[in-house]
């Protein structure tokens, strides 16, 4: 059975790259859209790093695709909360007793730059980097192997449970479950897919934990390994000097040069 993951496999520059010089790029993409106050830099990150990085990996195409179907829902629901909920000069329109303000939709937008600069570093991870290749690097530095499968199972639980209820929903369908309606009629339909989504997923839980016990996960004594990692000097010093920049924006926001 195949693993679902969102990795898409390539012959590029990231794809070769150690897995912790993607992770590290991944991180620093995360603290940046958290830290940084100028919306400018935040948006630049995404224009001028994750949209080249994905040409040069060949997954452009994907990487998008991907983007706006998890992006979208985010920049709808902040733009119509913040829009009537933050208050502000401008007024666009109103609707009953609300009053939807051009600085709330701002404020709704920028939050969604953030959110979509945070996830496009973690899709471009996800999508370069082989997960049991990044699971390997983790445990090679140290890392406990329960920490590391923690790592790597909160890396593929998004599209696990994507494939999963795209199966369900395929098997729902061949039943006759009819989604062809409006949507305040389909709510209620969707109880079907849900449900075993659940109990697949619990299900899921218990056959990993008897698939690794069977395979020693918990073995304290040394093993072998089908993959070997290259890593080169070039690339070490580039991850010290991510790890750098990292260390540095969380200083700056700490003794507060970067404002709020």
């Amino acid at each position: 059975m195949s693993v679902s993951t969102l990795y898409i496999d390539r012959k590029s520059l990231l794809h070769n790259w150690h897995p912790l010089t993607n992770l590290l790029l991944a991180l620093l993409g995360l603290a940046s859209a958290s830290l940084l106050s100028s919306l400018e830099t935040v948006a630049a990150l995404f224009l001028f790093i994750h949209i080249p990085l994905a040409v040069i990996a060949r997954i452009f195409l994907p990487f998008l695709k991907s983007i706006f179907f998890i992006i979208w829902p985010f920049v709808l629901s902040l733009s119509i909360i913040q829009g009537f909920f933050s208050p502000g000069e401008k007024v666009l329109f109103s609707f009953a007793s609300f009053s939807f303000t051009q600085e709330g939709l701002l404020a709704g937008l920028s939050i969604a730059l953030r959110i979509l600069v945070a996830l496009s570093a973690m899709i471009l991870l996800m999508m370069s980097t082989r997960p049991d290749r990044l699971m390997l690097a983790l445990r090679e530095k140290g890392l406990p192997n329960a920490i590391a499968y923690i790592v790597l199972t909160a890396l593929q639980i998004f599209p696990r449970f994507q494939d999963r209820a795209r199966v369900i929903l395929d098997a729902q369908q061949a039943r006759g479950l009819e989604l062809d309606v409006p949507f305040i009629r389909r709510l209620p339909l969707l109880i079907p897919v849900i449900s075993p989504l659940i109990l697949s997923s619990i299900i899921d839980v218990e056959e990993r934990a008897m698939a690794l016990e069977s395979r020693a996960f918990n073995y304290p004594g040394p093993k072998t390994q089908l993959t070997q990692l290259f890593d080169s000097p070039s690339q070490k010093i580039f991850r010290s000097l991510l790890l750098v920049i990292i260390f540095v924006l969380f200083g700056a926001r700490f003794i507060g040069w970067l404002p709020q």
